[in-house]
């Protein structure tokens, strides 16, 4: 029975004496985290390994396909340049694989044509300085003996060329060359194969090419592609007849040059600068110049030398004056845009990014400027650089303020100019 007070209520439960009451945490106090892993971890540790994965290779596959991919952009390009013959000739009744097959065989024989002629002439050239070789050695041996008053011989010369070191050493490496020298032939053979391919295919399909790009994308999107690729073509076209009035220009001016030195063979010569010059990036301009100083020597060093100061010249007022200038008047580009693409380009893809950086950065600055809404300029002589009259003090106004802070900042915050001179 249960203990009752004297009220006759039921008192409260004492436990008995042999058990212990459980004890409860401190106040503020939370229960111990559990050691076990959480489970997203694996799971999340797996997932950045395969991230970490796909990612390398990615980056394998790109640094393999680097090649083809700067192939395929070449091709594009060149496709986009040939477009508008091809389509001319497609709209007459032509079937576009037939069209593009003659323009590609066009081109292809004005360049054998063109390299076939400069061969021979370069040939004939080279047979002609072999056979007067021992002349321009003597010419020059006496100079040197009545100069320095020396008793140099050509026999002496020859015996010890004969048998250098240098000599041997040479022949040995260049022995050793010809197979990697043919190598790059036959590579370089390979990517010119592979370009043509590309090229024919973009402009032989090129119809059915934009509608398999246009099938994937909505009404909208179609028109803007549309539009996209029709403005490479115009901006290619126009960097490519850039490019031929330009190599136009340079061989004119080289065949003055040439004519009225007497070099034999001045058109062809002519012709060889202004090709090399303008189509082949980097490089070109070497091999355009080194041609023709190659045959002037023939004639006369002194002709030689002449030639390399008129291509110097020239290189320079052509870099600084007329392509800027007649590049921006065919791309619609600002010089200072055309001149930085090609240096950008050539940081980035080499020759390659110079040849095709000007007609790149047209397209997309015309593809972007359709998009970007421009406004009308107020007539502000500010907008021309001219500061209008009576705009913000004048200079004795500005030279009196600017007086009277310096002599605020040496009287000290607290103190006035006149203050200042009172306490003097």
């Amino acid at each position: 029975m249960a203990p009752t007070d004297e009220s006759g209520q039921v008192g409260p439960h004492v436990p008995p004496s042999d058990t212990t009451p459980p004890t409860r945490p401190p106040a503020g106090t939370e229960a111990a985290p559990s050691a076990g892993m959480p489970r997203w971890l694996p799971r999340a540790m797996v997932l950045a390994l395969a991230l970490v994965g796909v990612f390398q290779l990615g980056t394998w596959a790109f640094h393999q396909l680097i090649g083809l991919l700067i192939n395929i952009v070449i091709a594009f390009f060149l496709a986009l340049a040939i477009e508008p013959a091809v389509s001319r000739m497609a709209a007459h009744g032509v079937r576009r694989g037939l069209a593009t097959f003659l323009v590609f065989f066009g081109l292809l024989i004005v360049v054998a044509g063109f390299f076939t002629l400069l061969g021979s002439i370069l040939a004939g050239q080279i047979i002609k300085m072999i056979e007067d070789f021992p002349q321009y050695l003597d010419s020059v041996i006496n100079w040197i003996n009545n100069t320095f008053h020396t008793e140099l011989r050509r026999v002496d010369i020859q015996e010890g060329l004969l048998h250098s070191d240098w000599l041997r050493r040479y022949a040995q490496n260049s022995a050793a060359g010809v197979l990697d020298v043919s190598t790059q032939v036959l590579g370089g053979l390979f990517q010119l194969l592979t370009i043509a391919l590309f090229s024919f295919y973009f402009a032989a399909d090129g119809p059915r090419l934009r509608r398999a790009l246009c099938s994937v994308l909505p009404p909208a999107r179609q028109a803007e592609v549309l539009r996209a690729w029709e403005i490479a073509v115009d901006k290619t076209g126009g960097y490519l007849y850039s490019r031929g009035l330009m190599a136009l220009i340079s061989g004119g001016a080289h065949y003055v040059l040439l004519q009225a030195l007497g070099i034999p063979y001045a058109p062809a010569l002519a012709m060889w600068v202004g090709v090399v010059s303008q189509f082949i990036p980097t490089i070109g301009t070497y091999l355009a110049g080194a041609l023709p100083m190659l045959i002037a020597f023939t004639v006369s060093p002194l002709y030689a030398l002449w030639v390399l100061i008129f291509v110097v010249i020239y290189q320079q007022f052509e870099n600084y004056m007329l392509q800027p200038k007649l590049t921006s008047k065919t791309v619609d580009i600002h010089p200072a845009v055309a001149f930085g693409s090609v240096v950008a380009g050539t940081a980035l893809l080499g020759a390659v990014g110079a040849l095709i950086a000007i007609p790149a950065v047209a397209t997309l600055q015309a593809f972007l400027g359709a998009y970007v809404k421009r406004y009308d300029v107020t007539d502000d002589p500010r907008v021309h650089g001219h500061r209008r009259r009576g705009d913000g003090p004048g200079p004795l106004t500005r030279a009196r303020r600017l007086w009277m802070k310096t002599r605020q900042r040496i009287a000290g915050p607290g103190r006035g100019p006149d203050d200042s001179a009172r306490g003097a």
